[in-house]
């Protein structure tokens, strides 16, 4: 029988089997987009459904991201994490073998909810795991160098995979690493819960805030084809504040709320997540406007693009590591205010884009600098979200930043989107209706414009919410455990 003297001298292969998965999650967001052209032609996608693939999976992991973390804390979080994992292999197995849109659809749905579900039980596991300080740091500097990379490295081996094998293999890569991460947890990882005294899940706040999230995602997907000012996207996001606002209600008057609401008296807390929202917004528009200005502008192919993304992927594993060993020094908030500020000069930079431009002088270097700011802020982001949490809301905090980053990245790519097409579409119609690179250029590049803005605003964030004291006191623990270790 496995003790926890055991658990404890295997958490080092434990945090690799967490990463692995929370990597497969990250990955998943991404695989598919080099893929969707192969995908609309082998099912008959019409151009509206096709963005579905994707939306799908980004509209549950949302919506279910903070009931999946609160109950990793009520159920166990080794159970749940798996649960996640055999839900998430087998959503991907029904999705490679999808036969209409429809189906492939509804099982990228279901791949999200498994992702809300493993995602943040993954999170609280290395949370409770390893003890505050420098041991924790590294062990979150490895989960934010997974984070990080996740999306890039989908580009590349959605390109590969759609190419050499078929578009099904973006989706049956997952099998075997789900199945097989979820028979080996049980030998590397404790069983952990919350030890509170009220076991009952708050099922009226779980279905308002599932139902508000998810609806609020789908309302800011859908918004640039719909327009912000049209009544589906003012219906659906004035029903996803009503939903958000009842469960607040609900959560006041609950006995066992899903989420108290006295765990954002945590300044720092609360900020991180203020902060997890800007950088979703940056990161998953920088993601998506890199990948058109290349194939659009540059005319690179699938695997080119891939490719391009090796040197940022590489940049911001290595800068992840390097950050979590200066948080420990220095402590949270300076790392994270600095990588903000990389991030926005990042994407400033990427604003100088032109028509006639190459990789070497239009991709490559603002991506180092963007990739070092992203390493730099996934690892103190986390540490802060965490900061001052007990084990018993270990789940929770996870599921707030989660879900910080899931909404702000449908905010930002929403908001981006409609600063970028609109003004293309005018463009084109005034050419005659031939895109040009130059037209294409001059959208992307006021993307990545407003995009450095939402960077510059979390550097903002950073200093005016996250407590310098929370930061200092963090590095101080780290020193009194290094002392007694």
């Amino acid at each position: 029988m496995t003790n926890a003297r055991d658990f404890e001298q295997k958490r080092w292969l434990a945090l690799a089997l967490l990463c692995v998965a929370q990597f497969m999650v990250v990955l998943d967001a991404s695989i598919v987009n080099v893929a969707l052209p192969t995908i609309g032609s082998a099912l008959d996608f019409s151009q509206d459904n096709l963005s579905w693939v994707v939306n799908a999976y980004v509209l549950t992991f949302g919506g279910f991201l903070l009931l999946g973390g609160r109950l990793g804390d009520l159920l166990g979080r080794r159970r749940v994490f798996m649960t996640g994992l055999v839900l998430f292999a087998a959503a991907s197995l029904a999705g490679g073998f999808a036969e209409s849109d429809t189906a492939l659809i509804a099982a990228r749905a279901v791949q999200g909810l498994g992702a809300a579900i493993l995602s943040p039980a993954a999170l609280s596991i290395v949370t409770t795991t390893f003890r505050d300080g420098a041991e924790r740091n590294k062990a979150l500097g490895a989960w934010g160098a997974v984070a990080g990379s996740g999306g890039a490295a989908g580009v590349l081996l959605g390109g590969v995979l759609t190419e050499y094998v078929g578009w099904e293999w973006v989706l049956w890569v997952n099998v075997p690493i789900g199945l097989a991460a979820a028979l080996i947890a049980p030998r590397l990882i404790m069983e952990s819960r919350s030890e509170s005294a009220t076991r009952s899940i708050d099922f009226a706040g779980a279905v308002s805030v599932t139902a508000g999230l998810a609806t609020l995602v789908y309302g800011l997907v859908e918004a640039p084809d719909a327009g912000w000012g049209s009544g589906q996207t003012i219906g659906l996001l004035a029903a996803a504040v009503a939903l958000l606002g009842a469960f607040a209600v609900i959560e006041t008057r609950s006995e066992a709320p899903l989420v108290p609401f006295r765990i954002f008296r945590l300044r720092t807390l609360t900020g991180a997540n203020v902060v997890g929202i800007l950088t979703g917004a940056s990161l998953f528009s920088m993601f998506f406007f890199i990948s058109l200005y290349m194939q659009n502008v540059l005319g690179f192919s699938a695997i080119e693009a891939g490719l391009a993304y090796l040197p940022l992927a590489v940049t911001i594993i290595i800068s992840a590591g390097f950050g979590s060993q200066l948080v420990t020094r220095i402590g949270f908030k300076p790392v994270l205010a600095t990588g903000m500020l990389l991030i926005a000069g990042g994407l400033f930079w990427f604003g100088q884009i032109s028509a006639g431009g190459s990789f070497a002088a239009d991709v490559l270097g603002p991506s180092l600098v963007s990739a070092v700011g992203l390493g730099l802020s996934f690892v103190p982001q986390t540490i802060a979200a965490v900061s001052g949490v007990g084990e018993r809301e270990a789940g929770l905090a996870s599921g707030l930043i989660n879900t910080s980053q899931q909404v702000g990245g449908a905010l930002g790519l929403a908001v981006l989107s409609t600063v970028a097409f609109p003004q293309i579409t005018d463009a084109i119609a005034a050419n005659g209706g031939a895109p040009t690179p130059g037209i294409l250029t001059e959208g992307y590049s006021d993307a990545f414009m407003v995009g450095s803005g939402i960077a510059l605003l979390g550097f903002i964030a950073t200093l005016l919410l996250i407590r310098s004291r929370d930061s200092r006191a963090h590095v101080e623990l780290g020193a009194a455990a290094a002392e007694t270790a």
